[in-house]
C-alpha cells in the first residue's frame, strides 16, 4: 500500500507548497504556521476529546494522531515541522517519525507546547492557521485564520493530487470490506450494535477512527438522516437496513451509503429503481456540470419514481414543481469528499471567496460549484418516509395527491439512500465506490 503514496507523495508536496506560495503572496504574510491542534478535555471532567487534526496541516503529511505539532512554511525553503514527543507514563508517546513522507520536512522535536516559539524566529510576518488558543496570544502572530489566506486554500482543496487519490481509493476499498461485513451481518439476522462490530472488524477501524460515527439504521430508524444510536437488540420484525459509514485513509475518507430490503418486496424493488438512478446521476458528474442542475436532475429522478411507484398522483415535473420531492428528499444530492467529509469550498464562487447561492428551496446542498476534472464528490439521492416532514405535506394544499394509505405501508421501512464516491476527470467519471464493492465481492 505504501508504494502508491510513496511515488505520488513528492509530487503531493510540491503542489502544496505552490498553493502556499501563491496564497501567501497575494495575502502578504511572509510565512504559514499550521498547528495540529491539542487535546481538549471535557466540561468538568480530566477525560479527553477524540483528537481530530486539522486539516490544513493533514493535507501536508499522513500525521493524524498526534496533537501539538507545527508546521513551519517559508516560501522558498522546507517546510519545518516541530514533532512533539513528550515522556510520559500516563499515555503512549508517539514513535519517532518514519515512512515515506519524512524527508520531504526538516524535522525538529518539541517536548512542550510553548517549546515551539524558539522555531519561529519572529512571527511578525506569520499567518496561524489552526484552532486558536489563549496561550498564542502572545506569540506575536500577524493574524490567525485569515480569510484572504483561507480562501483560496479551501477553494483549490477540491482538486485532488493523484497521492490524494490514491488515499481515497485505498479508502473506499477499506470501506467496502466494512459495507459487505456489515451487509453479511444483516442478512445473518444481527442488531445495529453488532453490525456496527462486523463493520469495524473488517475496516480494521475503531469507531473513532472513522471519518464520522457510522449510521447504522434498521427498520424505521433509517428515516433519520444522521441516526446516531445503535439498538443493542435486534428488532422482532426486519424489514429493512441502511447503512451509512466510512473508512480513513492518512487522513482522507470513504463515504459509502447502502440500503438493503429484508425481503423480496415492494421496497426492494424501489431500492433497485434507486440504485438504477444513482448510478446514472454518477455517469452524469462530467466536468463543466453544473452541480446545481444535477442536484435538480435528482430531484426529477426521486419524483419519477414517487409517480412510478404509486406514491404521488402526479407526473414527475409536477411533484418537484409542487415542492413534493423535497419531502422525500430533503438533503442535498452530495458534497465535496477529502480530508474531511464535507469538504470545504464546495458553494464557494472564486479562489478570494463569494458564495454560488443554491438553488431556491434547496437550503441543505453543500455543493453548488461546476464540477471539473480532479474534483471529488458524493452521489447520494435518498427518499425517504420521515414523520415531521410527511405531517407538515399532510397538512397541506398539495396532501390530495398523496395516495397516504400506501405511504403509511412503507414508513416501517423508513427510507432509502445509496451513495457512491466519485472523481470528475476530463471524459467518464471514475467510480471509487463501485470499484471497490467490484474489488470485494
Amino acid at each position: 500500500m505504501n508504494a502508491d503514496f510513496a511515488s505520488t507523495y513528492p509530487a503531493h508536496v510540491d503542489t502544496v507548497r505552490k498553493r502556499f506560495d501563491r496564497a501567501l503572496a497575494e495575502a502578504g504574510f511572509d510565512c504559514a504556521v499550521i498547528f495540529s491542534g491539542s487535546l481538549r478535555e471535557h466540561f468538568l471532567d480530566d477525560s479527553t476529546a477524540r483528537f481530530k487534526v486539522n486539516p490544513h496541516f493533514n493535507t501536508w503529511l499522513p500525521l493524524t494522531e498526534n496533537p501539538d505539532c507545527f508546521i513551519i512554511y517559508r516560501p522558498g525553503a522546507a517546510p519545518v515541522l516541530l514533532y512533539h514527543r513528550s515522556e510520559d507514563f500516563w499515555y503512549k508517546p508517539p514513535e519517532p517519525p518514519t515512512g515515506y513522507w519524512v524527508e520531504q520536512f526538516d524535522i525538529r522535536f518539541i517536548g512542550e507546547l510553548d517549546d515551539a516559539r524558539k522555531h519561529l524566529d519572529g512571527a511578525s510576518g506569520a499567518a496561524f492557521i489552526g484552532e486558536w488558543d489563549a496561550r498564542f496570544e502572545d506569540w506575536g502572530f500577524a493574524a490567525a485564520n485569515p480569510d484572504k489566506l483561507l480562501h483560496p486554500l479551501h477553494y483549490e482543496r477540491a482538486y485532488k493530487t493523484d497521492y490524494e487519490l490514491a488515499c481515497l481509493r485505498e479508502a473506499s476499498r477499506r470501506g467496502a470490506r466494512g459495507h459487505a461485513a456489515a451487509a453479511a451481518a444483516f442478512r445473518d439476522g444481527a442488531g445495529e450494535y453488532d453490525i456496527l462490530l462486523a463493520f469495524l472488524r473488517a475496516t480494521v477501524q475503531t469507531q473513532e477512527e472513522l471519518p464520522y460515527s457510522a449510521i447504522i439504521a434498521l427498520n424505521d430508524h433509517g428515516s433519520t438522516l444522521h441516526y446516531q444510536l445503535f439498538d443493542r437488540e435486534a428488532p422482532r420484525e426486519r424489514y429493512s437496513f441502511l447503512i451509512d459509514a466510512g473508512a480513513t485513509v492518512n487522513g482522507y475518507a470513504s463515504d459509502i451509503t447502502r440500503s438493503y430490503s429484508a425481503a423480496a418486496d415492494e421496497f426492494g424493488e424501489l431500492v433497485a429503481a434507486l440504485d438504477a438512478a444513482q448510478r446514472e446521476l454518477g455517469l452524469a458528474a462530467r466536468a463543466g456540470v453544473d452541480f446545481r442542475d444535477l442536484h435538480l436532475q435528482a430531484h426529477r429522478a426521486i419524483a419519477g419514481l414517487l409517480a412510478d411507484f404509486g406514491f404521488v398522483g402526479l407526473d414527475a415535473e409536477a411533484i418537484v414543481a409542487t415542492g413534493i420531492s423535497g419531502t422525500f428528499l430533503p438533503h442535498g444530492l452530495g458534497h465535496l469528499l477529502g480530508l474531511q467529509v464535507h469538504d470545504v469550498g464546495g458553494t464557494q464562487a472564486a479562489r478570494d471567496g463569494g458564495t454560488i447561492e443554491r438553488p431556491a428551496g434547496h437550503p441543505f446542498l453543500r455543493l453548488t460549484r461546476k464540477l471539473e476534472p480532479r474534483q471529488v464528490l458524493t452521489i447520494e439521492p435518498g427518499l425517504y418516509f420521515i414523520a415531521p416532514l410527511l405531517a407538515q405535506l399532510k397538512q397541506s394544499e398539495h396532501a390530495r395527491h398523496v395516495d397516504w394509505e400506501k405511504v403509511d405501508r412503507f414508513r416501517r421501512y423508513g427510507g432509502i439512500r445509496i451513495e457512491d464516491n466519485v472523481v470528475v476527470t476530463d471524459g467518464a467519471p471514475e467510480n471509487l465506490t463501485r470499484d471497490a464493492f467490484g474489488a470485494v465481492a
